[in-house]
């Protein structure tokens, strides 16, 4: 499969997708890690590749460190989905997302909340230099 912008998208409208699915059937007032395992469950059941928690490494002056930092989700080895169960999303979420992007090299992210009433009204998704990079088709 050739990686492409329009490929890229097509996954992150499955995951959108998937998260409405677990929204709709959980409704918001849970802790992120209960939407996590549905979210995890309904994208496998999509036939998307994902894997959870997934170590972040970081460079610093040539030098890997070890680190904390784990992304929620990595779907298909090309889209970090950074979840939330917030009331207020804050200005901070955005920044750890993309510094996730950055550090890792991935084409698009998604930042997901499932405490509110409508998922895609506080959906964040961003992409990268790299994704800019890509064939559109």
């Amino acid at each position: 499969m050739k990686i492409t912008q329009k490929y890229i998208n097509e996954i992150a409208y499955k995951i959108v997708g998937c998260a409405i699915e677990v929204h709709k059937h959980l409704g918001p007032g849970l802790l992120e890690s209960v939407y996590e395992k549905c979210l995890i469950q309904e994208l496998k059941e999509h036939g998307l590749i994902v894997r959870s928690q997934v170590l972040v490494p970081i460079k610093y002056k040539d030098t890997r460190l070890e680190s904390d930092l784990r992304i929620d989700l990595l779907v298909n080895d090309l889209i970090i989905i950074e979840l939330k169960a917030v009331e207020v999303m804050i200005p901070v979420f955005k920044a750890q997302l993309l510094s996730y992007l950055k550090l890792t090299g991935r084409p698009k992210g998604l930042l997901i909340n499932f405490h509110t009433e409508n998922i895609t009204n506080q959906l964040v998704s961003l992409v990268t230099e790299e994704f800019a990079k890509l064939p559109v088709e």
